[in-house]
């Protein structure tokens, strides 16, 4: 296996390149990466361009790591390859991000390459159980709410995570990302809030591919649910990533915030 990382911001980039040192890293221009410095620079109005370097250099396998925003194509840029997908590339940004990944997906295993997904490489789900803290009593009736909702707004392609506390749902991640979010609940005004403090529920959509958009926190994530007077965390086993395990259960347990491992109870 020839590996490209097609990286994006965040750490998970670094971590698969720590693991896999060999691999080929692909940056594009405008997009944040931990690995500029090494990363082959490529503009997404060039993708015949990229798949033709990679193929090249002999790369079979590509994953997808890292946060990268929608991408404005300048129309005078475009190679011939990009412009005919450009069309329907266009429609799928219409959609959610599911819609839109699994497009991208097609479009590169159509040239070649198979998509792999960054938990096929490194260990970063968890099994069930409570990885910090102690879920308490009086918010499993926040997680079941949350569950709910995300059910009801799996099939729309919305987000992947919701807040609830005291059964009021304070907040639903949308295409701005979880930080979005939780920044939205931090600022919610007091006398909506509870003393108990809500949950952040996270789980992956119904069927969708989590080899390009697997659920994942860290510990930036924990610092987001501290600053959002929020009680903890609630993720999916064997579907959510957990980046810096050992660094995120100690920032959970400094905060004396919980995250639990567990099925969805909807």
């Amino acid at each position: 296996m020839k590996l490209a990382i097609l990286s994006g911001a965040g750490q998970l980039p670094a971590m698969i390149k720590q693991a896999y040192p060999n691999a080929h890293v692909v940056g594009f221009e405008g997009v944040a990466t931990e690995l500029g410095e090494i990363a082959d620079l490529h503009r997404f109005e060039r993708l015949g361009a990229l798949f033709s370097d990679l193929r090249d250099r002999g790369v079979t396998h590509i994953v997808m790591a890292g946060a990268m925003s929608r991408p404005d194509f300048a129309s005078d840029l475009l190679d011939d390859f990009t412009a005919s997908a450009l069309p329907d590339l266009i429609a799928a940004m219409t959609h959610g991000d599911d819609h839109l990944l699994r497009h991208l997906v097609a479009l590169i295993e159509e040239e070649g390459f198979s998509v792999i997904g960054a938990n096929s490489l490194l260990p970063l789900t968890q099994s069930a159980g409570v990885l910090a803290g102690k879920v308490p009593l009086e918010v499993e009736r926040d997680i079941a709410r949350a569950d709910q909702v995300l059910k009801i707004l799996s099939p729309l392609d919305v987000g992947q995570g919701v807040v609830v506390e005291n059964g009021l749902v304070l907040g639903i991640e949308t295409l701005q990302g979880t930080d979005a979010l939780l920044s939205f609940v931090a600022a919610t005004a007091p006398n909506l809030r509870s003393s108990i403090g809500g949950v952040f529920v996270k789980r992956p959509k119904a069927d969708q591919d989590l080899r390009v958009d697997m659920p994942t926190i860290g510990p930036e994530t924990i610092n987001q649910v501290a600053k959002a007077g929020l009680s903890g965390v609630v993720i999916s086993p064997g579907a959510c990533m957990v980046l810096d395990v050992r660094q995120t259960v100690q920032r959970a347990n400094h905060y004396e915030i919980f995250i639990v491992a567990a099925g969805s109870t909807s």
